[in-house]
């Protein structure tokens, strides 16, 4: 009885290993159950990485993206002092004017407000007032109005001396600035050296005047100093040539 369940189990055992095979050609050991690679296989498995930016990659976009949100910042900032010169390279500009774009952006937020308040200070007025009689209603939006203009105006008193462009040639009798207008435009003017005066006002920042008008210009932020001192008379050679007249 041993014997014969001994002789059973070796022949279990036996038809277990029958039941492998080896294929020499593909190099894999089959079974019934699945089928594995052989360690004799030269199957090499392929591994693919994915590039990563390098430290010099990452920090070159980073500092472009940085530059580019500083150059848009500035565009909107309102800056006090020399601005670069970017929009003249004919060379005859010798002078500009350190705070000509902050003039500039404060005038045509005057110019608004005061187109508003022209506008719909009397509609305000007159919606939002219903208790009052329209005597009462009309001199409120004439004071409206007046206020918004009389500061506009003086807005443009002070700053109309000054000179946001100069333009000229060595050995040149004449100059040529650009002022701004009423509406925040520059427009060119041509001035002699002949005309040039000296000031005699008390109007502040005013440093020549010709042709009846009067004109400003930064001396600290002037790099010609030869034609600084043309522009600039002293008040004694002013007085000495109506002397001698």
């Amino acid at each position: 009885m041993g014997r014969s369940a001994l002789i059973h189990l070796i022949r279990s055992q036996s038809r277990r290993l029958s039941s492998f095979t080896f294929n020499n050609n593909t190099g894999y050991r089959r079974s019934i159950a699945r089928t594995w690679p052989s360690p004799s296989s030269s199957v090499v498995p392929k591994v693919r990485f994915t590039e990563t930016p390098s430290l010099y990659q990452r920090s070159f976009a980073s500092s472009g993206a940085k530059t580019r949100e500083d150059n848009d910042d500035d565009e909107h900032k309102i800056s006090i002092g020399p601005q670069d010169k970017k929009e003249d390279n004919d060379g005859s500009v010798v002078y500009y004017g350190p705070i000509s774009s902050t003039i500039k952006k404060v005038k045509l937020l005057s110019l608004s407000t005061c187109c508003l308040s022209v506008s719909l200070g009397p509609v305000i007025t007159f919606m939002t007032s219903p208790g009052l009689n329209v005597i009462m209603k009309g001199a409120v939006a004439s004071t409206v109005i007046f206020l918004s203009a009389s500061t506009t105006a003086a807005l443009h008193w002070f700053v109309s001396p000054y000179v946001h462009k100069l333009r000229w040639q060595p050995g040149s009798e004449t100059f040529e600035v650009e002022m701004m207008t009423w509406l925040a435009t520059f427009a060119p003017k041509t001035l002699k050296f002949s005309d040039v005066r000296y000031p005699d006002t008390q109007r502040p920042f005013v440093s020549f005047k010709a042709d009846g008008n009067y004109y400003f210009v930064d001396a600290e932020h002037c790099p010609n100093k030869a034609l600084l001192a043309r522009l600039t008379p002293p008040k004694d050679a002013h007085d000495s040539a109506f002397k001698n007249l």
